[in-house]
């Protein structure tokens, strides 16, 4: 039996996999060969901040491929370039040079109009704050983008989606009368809902205690395991990286490490070693403010429905 459903979540996978480059290939601005398990790719990706007398190098000629169906911790010390290549990679951020390419599209040549497009139909959002619209209740919020989208809402996808995060006795209530994660986990199913390639999550759990911290987390790992989802994650905790299937530590804005399937411990180790490049003290069990442009606010993030409110995000 086990054998079995192994194989039919592959089977899903495949299929929302060709379906997912299928929608992709639809909108077509420039095609760029890329191979069928990597969704999204960074090619000598560098983005520099200031100008010639006070230059900022934030990513320093960063390569990295985001497989299909994984998730994907990014982590760092405070200034290190991993929010800024997140940033990047979701169209929220143009880079100074190099190539983003997300389903073989190559977001860093594409138009605003295309980068709208792009970030309603083939990317997800989850950030630390939920920006959740206060006066709709759970249901709504998680139905929003694809209403302002006009798209049909596909109610067996919606029911088990919901079913997954456990809300099913919260939908009609309103972000006040829910807990931090459930408010997290109706922000998780709203970016889950328009079926995207990859979900991009800003320190998810960053405002969140321990045991909202695992519920969110559970739900963002079965998501991979069992429909293929791909997510990448941005995270000062250790613990938080631990449930994913990789780590990629950032320094300087460089990628020092690439870890497969790591324990709390070895993650932890990594920045408890002093001698390690990778080693700031900022890297704790809670998120922690960046100390580079900490009050910025990017004027893209409103193209994305599921991010209604004005959102503050690091160059961190």
């Amino acid at each position: 039996m086990a054998l079995h459903g192994s194989r039919e979540r592959e089977q899903r996978q495949h299929e929302l996999a060709r379906s997912r480059r299928s929608r992709a290939s639809s909108q077509d601005p420039e095609t760029t060969a890329q191979d069928s398990d990597t969704v999204a790719e960074a090619i000598d990706l560098c983005k520099d901040y200031g100008d010639k007398d006070a230059v900022v190098t934030a990513l320093d000629h960063v390569n990295v491929k985001f497989r299909r169906g994984e998730m994907t911790a990014i982590m760092g010390p405070s200034g290190s370039g991993k929010s800024t290549l997140m940033h990047c990679m979701a169209g929220l951020d143009t880079p100074t040079s190099g190539k983003v390419i997300v389903e073989s599209l190559e977001v860093s040549s594409m138009s605003q109009k295309e980068l709208t497009k792009l970030r309603r139909e083939q990317i997800g959002f989850i950030f630390q704050s939920f920006n959740l619209v206060p006066t709709l209740t759970a249901e709504e919020n998680i139905l929003l983008p694809l209403q302002i989208s006009k798209k049909t809402i596909d109610r067996q996808w919606f029911d088990k989606v919901v079913d997954v995060v456990g809300l099913r006795q919260r939908l009609t209530h309103r972000p006040s009368q829910l807990s931090g994660g459930q408010q997290q986990r109706v922000a998780c199913a709203r970016a889950l809902m328009a079926r995207p390639s990859v979900v991009f999550a800003d320190e998810p759990t960053g405002n969140l205690d321990s045991r909202s911290s695992r519920e969110v987390l559970g739900f963002l790992k079965s998501s991979v395991a069992e429909y293929g989802q791909t997510i990448v994650m941005v995270t000062h905790d250790p613990r938080a990286a631990s449930y994913a299937d990789r780590v990629l530590v950032l320094a300087d804005g460089q990628v020092t490490r690439d870890m497969s399937h790591p324990s709390y411990e070895e993650i932890l180790a990594v920045f408890s070693d002093p001698d390690s490049e990778d080693h700031n003290s900022d890297t704790q069990t809670e998120a922690q403010p960046t100390d580079y442009a900490q009050q910025h606010t990017n004027p893209h993030i409103a193209d994305q429905p599921g991010m209604i409110a004005q959102n503050e995000v690091s160059r961190d």
